[in-house]
C-alpha cells in the first residue's frame, strides 16, 4: 500500500506561482514512476507531468517551459512548481504513483489539490 498527500493548492493570479507537493508513505519502496495529473470542471483527468524513478522528466506541450517536476527520493516527495500560470491551469491537480510490488503493478492516488488562477 502506498499513501499519497499532496498539499500547495491554493488561489494565484494570472503570471504568478505555486508550487505543490506529494509526499508518499507505506510501501514506498514500490514506486517506480511518480507524475502529477490535473482534471478542469468538465474536463478530464489529464496528465501534466511525470518523473522516472531515474529523474527522467515529460512534461505535456501545454506546460512545457512553465511547470518543473522534481522529486527526492530521500523525502520520497515529488513536487510541481508552476511558474508562470495560466487561466486554463486551473483544476483539480492530482498525484499520481505507479507501482510494481512481487510482480504486480498498483496505480495510487492523491486527494486532489485546488488550484485557482485568478484574472
Amino acid at each position: 500500500q502506498v499513501q499519497l498527500v499532496e498539499s500547495g493548492g491554493g488561489l494565484v493570479q494570472a503570471g504568478g506561482s505555486l508550487r505543490l507537493s506529494c509526499a508518499a508513505s507505506g510501501n514506498i519502496f514500490s514506486i517506480n514512476t511518480m507524475g502529477w495529473y490535473r482534471q478542469a470542471p468538465g474536463k478530464q483527468r489529464e496528465l501534466v507531468a511525470f518523473i522516472t524513478s531515474g529523474g527522467r522528466a515529460i512534461y505535456v506541450d501545454a506546460v512545457k517551459g512553465r511547470f518543473t517536476i522534481s522529486r527526492d527520493n530521500a523525502k520520497n516527495t515529488v513536487y510541481l512548481q508552476m511558474d508562470s500560470l495560466k487561466p486554463e491551469d486551473a483544476a483539480v491537480y492530482y498525484c499520481h504513483a505507479e507501482s510494481t510490488f512481487v510482480a504486480t503493478r498498483r496505480d495510487y492516488w492523491g486527494q486532489g489539490t485546488q488550484v485557482t488562477v485568478s484574472s
